[in-house]
């Protein structure tokens, strides 16, 4: 008779999260575990079940502050975990934390995890921040682990005191989920598709090609990037530049300057392509990733990139400062500083050496980090070791 498997359900408010976030890891862990996969109903959960080969559940959660559907989202969770019973509760996302953290406790789970993946109120003040503060604290007071994942969200939530340091720990290097390099390689994307998508861009071959990809918003710096390469752009004796933006403008919750969009716009030397399914193509086409973002947990374009064999220039903040050693695979500048991108994309352009350098080290210290592999067996390895530690206590 098959033996029965440990029962684990992770949990994440959107499934966009279940599907993107934790790519591959459901399907790894179900070779060792009973996996359960929840989110807020949505195509895509139906993907995860299909593409995972796990059972899914859909619970509704909002991502916004919603009291009353919160309190309903807590019981339908609760009444869920109370039926299945399972060992292990892993949460992912901030409101996914919240509720399904709380209804495991609730509920008697003896393993409730909850993995941070940046933090959205490093950004906010006032009576929001205290909210959103008391419940950081709550989530991690109902978890009995929390892992951080990168070494900076770690020292920022004990600078902060949302629980002690005993409950932290970060796994393996960092990252949620690690990195296929097999997928991010130069060798997936063949020349043909990079000439034609050099031809659509009006890219040449002697432009340096700069790229940003996530979302155009505020937080993730783009003001400050646009500000830079225009001032680049300007300058005389300059080897032509492009930029590319690959992502979605989303104006609602953290609109762009009225001058950067006219920038974006009007500029030639810009394009943006928008949300694209596939971004290796445009790693492949591009010589330097820009990431100037405001706040982060453990960035997976800067990853992406790196496995593409581009050097990044990125802002200093947790995660991005960790995958990037600068110098080595790249180069780290102030927050917010339109004058220090500017300088380090001009050094990128002109000093070819230095540019090759980085290039050289840009993969190889990717792949001996942060493969996926590597992180998705120290994930199992702590959960063998709770299970196992449990069981002793038994």
């Amino acid at each position: 008779m098959e033996e029965l498997k440990t029962k684990l359900i992770r949990i994440t408010t959107v499934p966009l999260s279940l599907k993107i976030l934790l790519k591959g890891q459901h399907r790894f862990m179900s070779e060792h575990f009973d996996v359960i996969g929840v989110s807020s109903p949505g195509k895509e959960l139906d993907e995860v079940k299909k593409d995972e080969e796990i059972a899914v559940r859909a619970i509704d959660m909002s991502r916004k502050i919603t009291p009353l559907k919160d309190i309903k989202s807590l019981w339908s969770t609760y009444r869920f975990l109370r039926k299945e019973k399972p060992q292990i509760v892993h949460t992912h996302t901030p409101k996914a934390g919240i509720v399904g953290m709380l209804a495991a406790r609730m509920a008697g789970v003896p393993h409730r995890l909850h993995t941070v993946a940046g933090l959205p109120l490093m950004e906010v003040t006032g009576m929001k921040r205290q909210v959103l503060d008391l419940v950081e604290k709550l989530t991690y007071a109902s978890a009995t682990q929390v892992y951080p994942n990168s070494k900076g969200l770690s020292d920022y939530i004990i600078e902060h005191k949302y629980t002690n340091k005993y409950k932290l720990k970060v796994i393996g290097n960092g990252s949620s989920n690690g990195i296929d390099t097999s997928f991010f390689s130069p060798e997936q994307v063949s020349e043909d598709q990079k000439t034609l998508l050099k031809q659509q861009l009006k890219i040449t071959d002697t432009d340096f090609v700069f790229v940003f990809v996530g979302r155009l918003v505020g937080d993730k710096g783009i003001n400050e990037l646009i500000k830079a390469f225009s001032a680049l752009n300007r300058q005389e004796n300059q080897q032509r530049s492009k930029l590319l933006l690959v992502g979605p403008l989303e104006q609602e919750l953290d609109p762009l300057y009225p001058e950067t969009l006219n920038e974006i716009e009007n500029n030639p030397d810009i394009a943006s392509v928008g949300f694209q399914k596939d971004v290796r193509p445009y790693f492949a086409i591009s010589d330097a990733l820009v990431f100037p973002s405001y706040r982060e947990g453990f960035p997976n374009v800067v990853m992406q990139a790196g496995a593409m064999e581009l050097p990044s220039i990125v802002s200093d903040i947790n995660g991005c400062n960790e995958i990037i050693i600068e110098n080595e695979n790249g180069v780290i500048v102030p927050v917010k500083d339109s004058e220090s991108l500017r300088e380090k994309m001009e050094k990128m352009i002109l000093n070819k050496d230095y540019y090759q350098k980085l290039k050289k080290n840009a993969r190889p210290m990717i792949e001996d980090r942060f493969e996926q592999s590597v992180i998705w067996n120290a994930i199992l390895s702590e959960y063998r070791k709770l299970i196992k530690e449990s069981e002793f206590r038994a």
